[in-house]
């Protein structure tokens, strides 16, 4: 997964955020718009990291986000109502 892709569905990963960072508030990741630069900006004031630090921090998440995509359907559920089965 790339970045874009959080920022493109912002709403959705926001609250992500918010779990792996807890000390950004809503209203900084409301205000960085999913903007990469801005939320590592507010992670590097917050937790007192270098640029770096960061950095490492976000690759390493957004990294973790592949293997842990729920599917938007819960289990058991899948293909419920379809005819096709």
């Amino acid at each position: 997964m790339k970045w874009e892709q959080v920022q493109s569905d912002w709403q959705r990963y926001k609250a992500q955020v918010k779990q792996r960072w807890p000390k950004l508030s809503m209203n900084d990741l409301d205000a960085s718009e999913g903007v990469r630069e801005v939320v590592a900006g507010k992670i590097i004031e917050a937790y007192a990291v270098a640029v770096e630090e960061a950095d490492r921090q976000i690759a390493e998440w957004v990294q973790s986000l592949e293997g842990s995509q729920a599917p938007r359907t819960p289990p058991g559920r899948a293909g419920a109502g379809n005819s096709n089965q």
